[in-house]
Order: structure tokens, then sequence, then C-alpha cells
């Protein structure tokens, strides 16, 4: 029988540690998080690869890595409402509810929504909600918020999201660029955001997060 609590453990030794994440709230939330039971059943034994897990239709569960370094770089507070959109199947929500006073997680795939919530109620974290809906829209009616996680790439941030961050807010995204990849921190000061480079870093880019393409007569 697999020890999945001797991989969680490895991963946070060999992948999150070492990667300048040595905030005690982000160690603690993840080697207590069950990633296993927040991945598909057939892909359970890759639950702690350092590699992003594919989920098939573009979706991309994070490495502990980046998902580790973005939550860094935020610095969630313990009284802080936190905004997570396109959660897949719950695992950064579940490590987020331990760090904060509430999550509203965001996911339009109705399946993955479904499961999200189950597996969210098992891991007993009562402080989470799953939202279903386009993940382009987030859940402005819980907001607003003060930290945006994206969880998965982008290639711009709409107004449709940027508006439900409070002012003095902090927004987490994953620009790409092709195949390469900025994880950048925005910081909302009157009314706009600065945006950071945090580190480099890979996902396939969120349903509605594509570049708008014009055209020119």
């Amino acid at each position: 029988m697999t020890d999945f609590s001797k991989r969680r453990t490895m991963m946070v030794d060999t992948q999150v540690r070492p990667s300048d994440v040595t905030k005690f709230p982000i160690i603690e939330a993840m080697l207590h998080v069950a990633r296993e039971d927040f991945v598909p059943a057939v892909q359970r034994e890759a639950a702690y690869v350092g590699e992003n897990i594919d989920l098939g239709q573009g979706r991309a569960l994070l490495e502990p890595r980046s998902l580790a370094k973005m939550l860094d770089a935020l610095a969630i507070e313990s009284d802080e409402l936190v905004l997570n959109v396109g959660c897949n199947l719950g695992y950064s929500t579940a490590v987020i509810a331990r760090m904060a006073q509430a999550v509203v997680a965001v996911e339009q795939d109705e399946d993955m929504a479904r499961e999200a919530q189950d597996a969210l109620m098992a891991a007993g974290a009562d402080n989470a909600v799953v939202h279903q809906g386009l993940l382009v829209d987030g859940a402005p009616q819980h907001g607003p918020y003060d930290v945006i996680v994206l969880e998965g790439g982008v290639s711009d941030v709409p107004t449709a999201i940027t508006d439900q961050l409070k002012e003095g807010g902090r927004i987490a995204a994953l620009f790409m660029q092709n195949a390469f990849g900025e994880a950048r921190i925005g910081y909302k000061r009157g009314g706009k955001i600065s945006w950071r480079l945090a580190f480099n870093a890979s996902a396939p880019v969120l349903p509605g997060f594509e570049k708008e393409m014009s055209f020119t007569l």
C-alpha cells in the first residue's frame, strides 16, 4: 500500500523548501492536505510528481513548487477572503483554506466542481465553497476579495476579475507567452493593478483568459 504521507513530506522537502518557500502556514498546509485526494483516481500514484498534472481538456493541476511560490509571494493572512479561479478538483483551495479565513473557488466544469466540493467536504475544509460558473466571471457576489489566485496560465486578466479585488489587495497570475511563462503578483492601488515578476513557470492557459484577437480591415 502506498504511503502517501511519506510522499507528501518528500514533496515539501524536495520541491517546496528548496524553492525558498519557508513560511510556516504554507509548509503546514502542504504537509497536511492529501494531494492524492484531489486528482482523478487513475492519477493518484502521480499526485506528488514535480510537474503539472494533465487533467484533460487543456486543464492542469499546478506543480507543488509553482503553487507554493505563488502563495509565498501573496503572503495570505488568516483574516483574509480569497478567490481561487480554476480550482480543478480543489487541491489549491484546500491548501489556501488552511491559511485564509475563507475561500471561494470557481470551477466551470460541472463534474470537476461537484468533485471538488465533495473532496473539500471530506477534507474538512468547511471555510471553502465551490462556485460553478465561467472562470472568467469569477464570483463577484461573494467579493470583494483580499487575494485572488488564478490557478493556470493566462494571456490576459480581464477587468471583470480585477474589479473583484479589494483596494490594496493582491492577485497572482501566470502569464504565458507560447511555452514560456512568468508568475506575477499584482497589487491594486488607486483602482489599478501594478504587476511584479515573481518567478518563471508554465501552465495551460485557462478558458476565457486567452488574449483577445483584434482584426483590422
